[in-house]
């Protein structure tokens, strides 16, 4: 797999994420930075922005904020890796990433053990809270 750290290299955004493994496919990618949840160097971008080593990216997926820097460019999606080479994340993103992570163990939400609509048992048990 060839991967560039030339700072003259360079690859449309919603194709390095993928690259990078931050999303499972190049549209899934390619939607978040339509929907504004992809910042390069600070400003909002579309799929067609170009990214280099030393840019700067910050993007919400899967309900986590990352804050990363392009270190280099591939040519094509490889292992993981050599995904995780292709950026660094800084150490108030990691931090915050770990902190987040950690309220979630400590305060799950009362509704993610319901899957669905509600049985006609499980009905009956929210109607007896009531009483």
């Amino acid at each position: 797999m060839n991967v560039s750290f030339e700072p003259e290299a360079r690859l449309r955004i919603d194709k390095w994420l993928w690259c990078a493994r931050f999303f499972k496919t190049r549209s899934l990618a390619a939607e978040a930075v339509e929907r504004g949840r992809v910042q390069v160097n600070g400003q909002g971008c579309k799929s067609s922005r170009e990214v280099r080593p030393g840019d700067t990216v910050v993007l919400e997926a899967h309900g986590q904020r990352w804050e990363v820097l392009v270190k280099g460019i591939a040519a094509a999606r490889g292992p993981a890796p050599v995904a995780q080479s292709l950026y660094a994340e800084s150490e108030a993103s990691q931090a915050r990433r770990q902190a987040e992570a950690e309220r979630r163990r400590l305060h799950s939400e009362p509704a993610a053990q319901w899957h669905g609509r509600p049985t006609k048992r499980d009905r009956r048990r929210i109607d007896g809270l009531g009483d």
